[in-house]
Formats: structure tokens, sequence, C-alpha cells
């Protein structure tokens, strides 16, 4: 396994080097307002939204992760890859009504359209999610490939405690990205998001390239997942205990439309647009950039088994359950130090550090946007432009800190699989606020009371199988009676979040239809339904020939892939 040279460092400096000209040309601009600072002044060209709508997707969870997730099950993950079609959704049906009302923030949405309550309720579980979600597990990734590409890292702290290469390249990632997210904002976010997409699709063709040449090419790679094509197929039978069909077909929506088209973390992107048009465009571009993650991504993890398989490289392994299994959350590391030549793993490395930072700059700044717009400004509605900006960087900087501080609980709950992880956890955040937001587009009679209902009692639904899930998991589970209790806890995630969708409609609908219905005026221009006239002639003036045919090539490329990899075993 070769270890860095000095044309590696100096890819990655070079790496720096943009980043930091980028940065001090963002802060030489000063960020005056809350919509300068959280929204970059709402002035994006459409391929800068869609760039940083991709970037911020694809994070250093996603590289390693799905790698990993390649390795060890195949195209089971693909199907979450293959959401393309989602960020269509947004530019069509969501992004009009989003840009219009003016928001800042997707909860400052659900007041527009419920009524306080709902605001607050996403508000502190997105808050909550974020920290305990997406950025503990971004950086813990991070630090998993720091560690097997720099072994030799290691400086003494106590006589319990060292700093390896997991702790210094999480920390100095997620301490460097912190700064220029406080100091630069949105602004800073979206322009170096744009380099680093370019860095990102370069480094992880490379990848597939040079493990497919030393493999022997693909129908080389075919052969030996053809040997095992129960683990290793886009479809599984429904007694495949982790990606039953049935499963993947009431799940996969669920959790795609939640993420895509409802999450701040990418929807603020869209916000940030010079103005409609932009905005749908942008989506539509990052729909576009959406489609190549099953080749770059998941493809090298099938790679990286093959060679393992045929002794080419050797992937570390790991206790899961009893038994040693590969640890697949170390493949990609392993394919770059063992696969490219110098100069070029600098450069992947660096496409590494991008997707890690691209997302964690995204995740810091749509923090700072919640709490400070739908917590802080909530309760002192008479702060300052200029005070609301501070509290935005002192919150990224409260981020920054509780994320640090739980990537130690990272190494247990990610066993089986760091993507998987995530996944397994956001099936049960998705399914209310997808009902939710559907809901409230679609159906002018559904009112503050039952979006509040279905919230509340989907939320603690869903946590509540996730802690049963914790508790009653492994060979150290803590619980192991009653029996129901333990079903419960070990139901298939898919199928969960398929009855959570239901409890949360069931509950919205329920509640509305036996209270009153909503004000007009309250769901003007907020619904299909009560969409004015002007409302209408802006919507259609945003699009043209141009999105018409960007939507047709993208439902095609994820219709193709589909097709392709349904059979590409048989």
């Amino acid at each position: 396994m070769g270890g860095f040279e000095t044309l590696d460092w100096i890819a990655i400096a070079g790496y720096f080097g943009i980043m930091l000209v980028i940065v001090w040309w963002v802060v030489l601009q000063k960020q005056r307002t809350s919509t300068d600072y959280f929204l970059a002044g709402r002035n994006m060209p459409w391929f800068v939204v869609g760039a940083s709508i991709f970037a911020s997707n694809i994070g250093s969870e996603h590289i390693v992760g799905l790698a990993g997730q390649g390795s060890t099950s195949g195209m089971g993950m693909a199907h979450w890859e293959l959401h393309a079609w989602c960020v269509v959704m947004l530019s069509w049906l969501f992004i009009p009504f989003y840009y219009r009302s003016k928001v800042f923030t997707m909860p400052e949405f659900l007041e527009k359209r419920f009524n306080p309550a709902s605001r607050w309720i996403l508000s502190i579980v997105s808050l909550i999610a974020y920290v305990f979600t997406k950025v503990s597990v971004t950086v813990y990734a991070g630090g998993v490939v720091f560690n097997v590409l720099l072994p030799e890292i290691n400086i003494p702290i106590t006589d319990n405690f060292a700093l390896d290469a997991f702790w210094i390249g999480a920390l100095l990632t997620v301490t460097l990205t912190g700064v220029y997210t406080v100091l630069g904002g949105l602004r800073a976010v979206v322009y170096t998001d744009t380099v680093q997409t370019v860095i990102l699709l370069i480094g992880s063709f490379f990848i597939t390239y040079f493990g497919l040449s030393k493999l022997g090419g693909w129908g080389e790679l075919q052969t030996i997942c053809s040997d095992n094509i129960e683990k290793f197929a886009l479809w599984r039978p429904n007694t495949d205990p982790d990606f039953p069909w049935l499963g993947i077909l009431i799940a996969s929506p669920i959790i795609g439309i939640w993420y895509w088209c409802t999450d701040q973390y990418i929807v603020q992107r869209a916000l940030s647009a010079k103005d409609l048009k932009n905005a749908r465009r942008g989506a539509l571009w990052g729909s576009f950039l959406k489609v190549w993650p099953v080749m770059i991504f998941i493809v090298p993890g099938l790679i990286g088994y093959a060679l393992h398989q045929k002794g080419l490289i050797t992937i570390p392994m790991k206790m899961a359950e009893g038994q040693e299994v590969l640890d697949g959350d170390k493949v990609f590391a392993v394919m770059v130090s063992s696969l490219l030549p110098a100069g070029l793993r600098g450069l992947v490395v660096a496409g590494l550090l991008a997707a890690l930072m691209s997302s964690l700059s995204s995740l810091f700044n749509s923090c700072a946007s919640l709490f400070t717009v739908d917590i802080y400004e909530k309760i002192n509605p008479n702060a300052s432009e200029r005070h609301l900006v501070t509290v935005g960087r002192i919150a990224t900087l409260g981020v920054v800190v509780m994320g640090i501080i739980w990537i130690p609980v990272m190494q247990r709950v990610s066993q089986g699989g760091l993507y998987k992880y995530l996944q397994d956890t956001q099936s049960y955040l998705a399914p209310p606020i997808t009902a939710v937001f559907l809901l409230g587009l679609f159906c002018k009679r559904i009112n503050g009371k039952g979006a509040v209902a279905g919230l509340t009692i989907g939320f603690i639904a869903g946590m509540t199988k996730l802690i049963l899930q914790a508790l009653t998991g492994g060979d150290d589970a803590y619980v192991t009676s009653p029996e129901w209790l333990v079903n419960v806890g070990q139901y298939n995630f898919l199928f969960a979040s398929g009855w959570l969708l239901l409890i949360s409609i069931v509950a919205i609908v329920g509640v509305s239809l036996v209270t009153a219905p909503p004000n007009y005026e309250q769901i003007a221009e907020l619904t299909f339904a009560t969409a004015t006239a002007e409302q209408k002639k802006e919507i259609r003036e945003s699009w043209g020939l141009t999105e018409v045919l960007m939507t047709v090539v993208v439902l095609g490329l994820v219709l193709g892939l589909y097709l392709y990899f349904s059979f590409w075993l048989n």
C-alpha cells in the first residue's frame, strides 16, 4: 500500500490554494444582511445552483459509504442514488411555490402554509437530525479514509489517547470548513461547491478507470459478481433481510421526496437563485449530475470487491454479528492507496476533501439558517440584520463543536455500513415530513392542526422504532424480550418507513377533516388549487424548451440505468 509522495501533497496543496482564493474573494464581499449570508443575496446563476445541489449531496459518506455498500451488498443501495427523478420533481412541482413565498427555510414555509407550531417542530427535529446524522457521519467517513491512507501518523496526547490520522484528518477538515462557512456564508459555500464538483467527478472517474484496468474490464467484473448474484443484484426477493424489492419500492420514494424536495440542506441552494427560471434550471442541472453516482461511487465498490476476490488488493476484515466480513467502509481508501500513481492519488484525496468540505459547509450553513431564522428570530423579532448574521456565525460554530463531540459514537452505530446506517435513520425521519409537504401542496383542505398531529405522531413513532432497533440489534443487544418488542425493533426499515408514512397521512387527514378548514387568505398562492393567475403566468414564463429537454434527458438516463442494472448479472 503506497504512502503519500511529493506530487500527492502538491495536488492537495493546490486544492486548498484554490479554496483559499475563492473564500478570500467572497469574504471581501461583505455579508451585510441575512439574505446575503443565508441565501447568497438571492443572486446565484443556475449552473452554480445545480453544482451546489449535487456537491452538497455527495459527501465523504457517499464516496466512502457507497463504495463500502457496493463491495458488501452490490447494487442494493443504487435505488437511493437513482433519485435524480426526485430532483426533477423539486424543479417542476415544489420550487415555484417555495421561491414565490420568499422564505429562507422549509420550516418557514410550513408556517406560511399551516401555523407556527409546525415550523417549531420541523426546525427542532431538523437541527437534531443534522447534528447527529449528517454532520457526524460525514466527518467520521473522512476520518476513516485518512486513517487508512496515513496510518503512520500518531501523536500521543495522554497515556490512553493519541491523535492518529483519523482524528487529525477529521478535526482539521471540520475546522477549516467551519472557518470559511462562518466567514463567507452561503455565497462561499456555493462557489466552492462549483469547484469541488469538478474535482470530485474527475477523482472518482480515475478510481473507476484504474480499477477496471487492473481487474481486466467490465466483463470480468460481471463474471465475479454473477458468482454471488443474490448479493449483488439490483432487485432482491422479498425474503431478503436488507433490501426486499417491495420495501425498496415503498421506502425509496418516501426518502427521496423528503430529501430532495423538502430538506433545508438541499432546497436552500435553489432559494439562492437569482430568479425562478434559474432556480428551476439549476435544480434540473443538479438532477443531471445526480444520475452519475451509481457509476462513480457504487461501481468502484464492486470493483474493489472483485479485486479483493482475485487477490489483487487486500481489503481489511471486521467482525459483524459473530462472523468475519469485509470492512466495506475502508474499500475506497484501500483502492486509492493501492491503484493510483503519485499525483493522481493526491488528486483523488483532494476529491474526497472536496466532498467532505462541500457537504459540511452546506450542513453548517443550513443549520445556522434554521437556528437563526426559525428559532432565534422568532424569539427576538426586533434583532437587526447585522445581529442575525452574527448569530448565524455563532450557530455555525456550535454545530461544528456538537458534530465533533458526536463522532466517537459513530464507530458503534455504523457497524452495518456507514451509508446503510444513514439511510436507516432517514427512513424513520422522512415519512411525516414527506406527508405534510405533499398533502400541503396538493390538498387545500389540510390545516395546521392536521400538520402538527401528523408531524408529532410520525416523529414519535419513527424515533420509537429507531430506539428499539438500536436496543434490540446485534450480539450485545440491551433488550432481548418480550419477543414482540424485539420483532418490532428488528422489523425491516424499508417496510417500517411505509407504515410510518401511512400513520402520518391518517393523522394529518383525520385531524384536518374533523377541524375547521384553513382560511383562503392563508393558503393563497401556497397550493396548486389556490395559485393565482399572476402566479400561474410567472410559473409558465420560468420554463421553455431547454427545461423540457433537460427533463427528458435526465428521466431517460434514470430509466436506462434501471433497465441495464436490472438485468446486468443475468
